[in-house]
């Protein structure tokens, strides 16, 4: 039955794309005969003509990295409900926010984030949204250095031990030049230290090439093999998965195990759950990140292949990896919880469906690959914001290194700074983000009498999530019973709603008229 199940998700994430993904194609009104932003204003740097093929693949590395990776195997912990999730959330709210949002880019000339939403939801949104983002932005490529510099270091020490003449660099590692800056207040330093900051410093100089460069001499061309990467790490290890006899796809679970929560240790699946599988259902940062392809795509009809299509893909990769979190520890969510960090899980199934080489190696590319991936966008993203801002064109070399380095600066800083609790509350964050944006969407679609249900419906339930989470998690300053923050939540949607009945129509003029 397992197997079933499976199957029967993943049918449903495809019909979704072939059915509702039509019908919200038609709702917003494509038109493939209007001329798109890299028709009318191609630069050579950010709006320049990419084949299809080339689009699908960045934009599913944009908006995923490990996202669908370690949210669903977190995910995987509360039961198969989680399945259930990823495939009506990926398909009636996640696939809907980004072919929207994408969409409303392409309207408005490949506007970013912040102006999309500022043309819908009024000026101060705008200008909080604009902030909000950037600083997102660099904390987003700032995180995703430490990660992969770290692994980076781990493997080059286990490499070097290996070696007759490994011990004696990594001594010296403690005595060069740049140890003087890695030694903590005690005055002692380690070689692992000084090679997590040299491969920071590679990982940086990597982000600030890629940030500054046109968008098809680095990203255009590798991009495509790291997206083929994140597919074959998901459904390499899902066939090792259901043609090894020592394992069983999705065991031991009942179809009502499909709605009941079956975390070991009681945590809530209202709201957790709909915010710790971000990616793999609905993210926030993936609004940040279409505009940067609505400005390469040569057709509006591209659209629903690009932007829901690409997060279709993404719900199928998170679904495989819940069914691998879950089958590979007997469908046991306790053997799941004490197996470790996402990161463990991720080692462990994959050196034991495919062995500890090509496992082994497949987690050490996939772990430093896909988040290198997502930082090089985030500051990429910012790049564009703040010049968007600013109104400053991007031609020039000269003036994308002027607004890239204050973002740098930044996120030198929050990468050597201790941001913990911060990153904490990412989750929110990023969903409350979604919120704005389906909010937006709706806002669009009623000031043109089409039917916004479509991003209404989700945006109420996403506030709900997100009004419910501020309110119950321990992290947050409020700490109230799971009855009243669900209250809270509901009464915060609510209070959302009755704002866009009496000013959805009377909004901003967000027309793109002219754009």
């Amino acid at each position: 039955m397992g197997m079933l199940y499976f199957l029967l998700a993943a049918a449903l994430l495809f019909l979704g794309y072939a059915i509702y993904g039509l019908v919200v194609e038609k709702i917003f009104g494509i038109d493939r005969c209007r001329p798109t932003p890299v028709q009318t204003q191609a630069d050579g740097v950010d709006s320049v003509a990419l084949p299809a093929y080339k689009i699908f693949f960045i934009q599913l590395l944009n908006i995923a990295g490990l996202g669908p990776v370690f949210g669903p195997i977190m995910g995987a912990v509360y039961g198969p409900s989680a399945l259930l999730w990823v495939v009506f959330g990926c398909v009636f709210a996640g696939a809907v926010h980004d072919f929207l949002t994408g969409a409303m880019s392409l309207r408005y000339g490949g506007a970013s984030y912040p102006e999309v939403i500022g043309r819908n939801l009024g000026p101060y949104v705008r200008w909080f949204m604009l902030i909000f983002t950037i600083w997102f932005m660099i904390l987003v490529g700032a995180v995703f250095v430490n990660g992969p510099a770290g692994l980076l270091s781990f493997k080059t020490q286990e490499l070097l031990h290996t070696v007759s003449w490994g011990d004696d660099a990594l001594q010296w590692l403690t005595t060069c030049p740049l140890a003087n800056f890695c030694r903590a207040p005690d005055g002692s330093v380690s070689a692992g230290v000084v090679l997590t900051i040299v491969f920071s410093i590679v990982i940086f100089a990597y982000y600030f090439m890629a940030t500054i460069l046109p968008i098809d001499k680095i990203i255009g061309r590798i991009y495509p093999f790291f997206a083929i990467l994140l597919l074959f790490m998901a459904v390499g290890l899902f066939l090792a998965l259901l043609f090894n006899p020592a394992y069983t796809v999705l065991p031991n679970i009942r179809l009502a195990d499909f709605f009941t929560n079956l975390h070991p240790k009681d945590a809530p699946l209202w709201p957790l759950l709909f915010v710790t599988i971000a990616c793999g259902a609905i993210s926030g940062f993936h609004a940040t990140q279409s505009p940067m392809m609505a400005r390469c795509m040569q057709s509006e009809g591209q659209a629903r292949t690009m932007f829901y299509g690409v997060m279709i893909a993404e719900g199928f990769i998170a679904l495989i990896w819940v069914t691998i979190g879950l089958s590979f520890y007997d469908g046991d969510p306790q053997a799941l919880l004490q197996a470790g960090t996402p990161a463990v899980v991720v080692a462990k199934t994959s050196e034991g469906l495919l062995g500890g080489i090509l496992g082994g190696t497949l987690v050490f590319l996939g772990v430093v690959i896909l988040p290198i991936s997502t930082g090089d966008t985030a500051f990429r993203t910012g790049r564009l914001i703040l010049a968007d801002m600013l109104h400053v064109k991007q031609t020039h070399v000269s003036r994308r290194i002027a607004i890239t380095i204050p973002l740098f600066a930044l996120g030198i800083y929050f990468a050597v700074g201790d941001f913990k609790a911060i990153w904490m509350a990412f989750g929110w964050t990023n969903q409350t983000l979604a919120c704005v944006s389906l909010w937006a969407a709706a806002v669009w679609l009623r000031r043109r009498d089409r039917q916004h249900w479509i991003a209404t419906l989700p945006a109420l339930f996403m506030t709900s999530v997100c009004g419910t989470y501020l309110f119950c998690y321990d992290r947050f300053p409020f700490r109230w019973s799971s009855t009243t923050a669900t209250c809270a939540g509901i009464a915060i949607a609510a209070l959302c709603f009755a704002i866009f009945l009496l000013r959805g129509r009377r909004m901003p003029d967000g027309d793109e008229a002219g754009y």
